[in-house]
């Protein structure tokens, strides 16, 4: 079977048709093989232009799901590391607990070839190409080439984590560092490990790895993500360029906003490209806020600059590129100003101005008050809302 190459046109009808195209029990026969029937929301998640919420109630009305659906519970994986972030901040960055080796081990850098998709290893290199096409990948993928960096070639999770966000459509901190920790044995248990008979099982015949550095037994693999060793690599010589990384979206955002004295303001940043909440004034001045602080330090693909700026096109709302510094005496004058509560952004709340007022979007999973450390024991204390 071939593997589709998902679009994603960054529009809220798109997601409502993406939405509508879920089937929950084929979801749960099917979600591991990349072939499988997966729903392919997660970029209008991150992005605000669907909410777990109204996803889960459109669903649910169609057809009653379970709070143990397989849906359901991978809902709950990303409300889970949403809860870890909530308690941990930035501590998300860093390993959350000893991994396999110590952090020394591992190279702060992704290797060229793995990079450049010609490691020698078809399942990986598939993967890559299918990140720098379409700024997606299926979750197994992301996994498979997560444990091959960390545990194969020995590089950070953090480096990779890092590499990893910035192609992707579906970028979230929380979901993508915290998986990659997953992976890594720095917030779980044990390292995740595959090979090649697991790649063979889940994947179409193009990513088969026989005869690869992968095609081992799991005691192999094991041996070796507990050894600073790394096995012989045997890259490819030609492979594909890296699509740049840029910390803002080219000259889209040139110039500074009108002045704002007196006006309602709407911040509409990356993460809320939906529709604001009934009580924001219709005559409210709407800005597609891109802060400059945050970007320079995790700069996106193009493709994924493109996909905000899109959103804001159709809508005819104006990107505003900003320091953090800026921020506050440009908006100190505002009558109000309205902004989406969104954790990509907490570092710099401090600066926004006292008339600064918040919303956020319904949860589906009741607040966790005490830190978790693990998804099992959050599961426990939560409940559908």
């Amino acid at each position: 079977m071939t593997l589709l190459m998902p679009r994603f046109e960054p529009t809220r009808t798109a997601a409502q048709h993406a939405l509508a195209a879920v089937r929950p029990e084929a979801y749960a026969g099917s979600r591991n093989h990349l072939t499988g029937a997966v729903t392919e929301l997660s970029p209008y998640f991150t992005h605000g232009l669907l909410s777990q919420r109204e996803a889960f109630d459109f669903l649910h009305q169609r057809a009653p799901l379970h709070p143990q659906h397989k849906l359901v519970y991978e809902f709950g994986w990303r409300a889970y590391f949403r809860h870890v972030w909530a308690h941990l901040g930035e501590g998300i960055l860093s390993s959350l607990h000893p991994g396999t080796l110590p952090d020394l081990a591992y190279q702060p850098e992704v290797p060229e070839d793995v990079r450049q998709a010609r490691s020698g290893v078809p399942v990986i290199d598939r993967a890559v190409q299918m990140l720098y096409t379409t700024g997606h990948l299926h979750n197994h993928a992301r996994m498979w080439l997560a444990s091959y960096l960390v545990h194969v070639r020995k590089v950070s999770w953090r480096a990779g984590a890092d590499w990893l966000y910035g192609h992707l459509l579906d970028g979230d901190l929380a979901s993508n560092h915290l998986s990659w920790q997953w992976v890594a044995g720095t917030g779980s248990a044990k390292p995740y490990l595959f090979n090649a008979e697991n790649v063979a099982r889940y994947a179409p015949a193009q990513w088969h790895s026989p005869g690869s550095v992968i095609d081992t037994s799991y005691e192999a693999l094991d041996a070796w993500a507990r050894s600073p060793a790394t096995p012989p690599a045997a890259p490819l010589r030609d492979g594909i360029g890296e699509p740049p990384l840029l910390a803002s979206p080219f000259d889209a955002c040139a110039g500074q906003p009108l002045n704002l004295t007196g006006q309602h303001v709407l911040l509409q940043h990356p993460w809320a490209l939906g529709d604001p909440p009934p009580e924001v004034p219709e005559n409210a001045v709407v800005l597609g806020l891109v802060l400059r602080d945050f970007h320079r330090r995790h700069p996106w693909s193009e493709r994924r600059w493109q996909f905000v700026l899109q959103a804001w096109r159709s809508a005819g709302t104006r990107c505003w590129c900003v320091d953090a510094a800026d921020l506050g005496p440009a908006l100190a004058g505002a009558a109000s100003v309205w902004l989406h509560d969104e954790p990509h952004l907490h570092p710099w709340r401090h600066v926004l101005p006292p008339q600064t007022r918040w919303w956020r979007t319904p949860p589906l999973f009741a607040d966790v008050p005490t830190h978790q450390r693990s998804f099992s024991r959050w599961w426990q204390h939560t409940r559908l809302v």
